[in-house]
């Protein structure tokens, strides 16, 4: 036993007593920054910290509202940006062209005007449509409610027109270019409802009227047809039909 005595005591000597426990890191009751009750620790000392290796950040040279742009776009980019501006107009996109309206409008009214053949080639309904409605409530104003006869009336016209056409023709013709000149050639045709609103239209001066009418809007229909089909020296053949699909209209208006 006296040898593993003093092995043990022998085994490694060291300074450390049990008593330095007590001493703790030396701070006194007033100074402990960790014996201090929630509350009273001071928050006014600001606490740096900092990253070793990081840099400071450089200030902010901008204006307010004027970000600096982040970047410069590239010649595609600002190719399709300044495409939109090359853009033709919505109405125009939509096939609603308010000179070629005018245009076509005046070559109904003036049956001695040449018609342009490149402009009534085009499939427009918004003059059609609305003369349409324009001779629809004319017939209202005189007590006839007629739009279905209006509509069904028409469509089976351009429906006819446009198979005779393209039996006639070499080119051929699409149905929405009919429909368009069949469409504004209807607008003496709203003269004469308008003057059946006046005065009734089934005298003798009535009758008058409504054949000068119907030879107007069958002659302009059929130069407007020849004049965008090259259709040259067939304007009579053309001109029947017509005639017949404009007097129907013309008996709705009187009778």
């Amino acid at each position: 036993m006296s040898g593993f005595d003093n092995f043990n005591t022998d085994f490694y000597q060291s300074s450390y007593s049990v008593d330095d426990q007590n001493q703790g890191y030396g701070y006194s009751g007033a100074e402990d920054p960790y014996n201090k009750p929630y509350g009273q620790y001071d928050y006014s000392q600001p606490v740096g910290y900092s990253t070793p290796g990081m840099m400071p950040q450089q200030p902010y040279t901008g204006q307010i509202y004027q970000p600096t742009p982040a970047f410069t776009p590239s010649a595609s980019q600002s190719m399709y940006s300044s495409s939109f501006e090359d853009e033709p107009p919505l109405l125009e996109e939509l096939g609603i062209n308010f000179d070629h309206i005018w245009q076509k409008t005046l070559t109904v009214l003036h049956p001695l005007k040449a018609a342009d053949g490149s402009i009534m080639n085009e499939t427009d309904l918004t003059g059609p449509m609305v003369f349409c409605l324009a001779f629809g409530a004319t017939l209202l104003l005189t007590g006839k409610i007629q739009f279905g006869y209006v509509y069904g009336i028409s469509a089976i016209g351009c429906l006819g027109m446009y198979c005779l056409l393209n039996l006639m023709s070499m080119t051929g013709v699409s149905f929405g270019c009919v429909a368009s000149v069949l469409g504004y050639c209807l607008l003496p045709m709203i003269l004469l409802s308008s003057f059946g609103v006046l005065f009734s239209l089934q005298g003798m001066m009535g009758m008058i009227l409504t054949a000068v009418i119907i030879g107007w809007c069958s002659f302009s229909a059929s130069k407007i047809f020849i004049s965008a089909l090259a259709m040259d020296g067939q304007q009579l053949l053309v001109a029947y039909p017509c005639a017949l699909l404009y007097g129907v209209f013309a008996l709705i208006s009187v009778f």
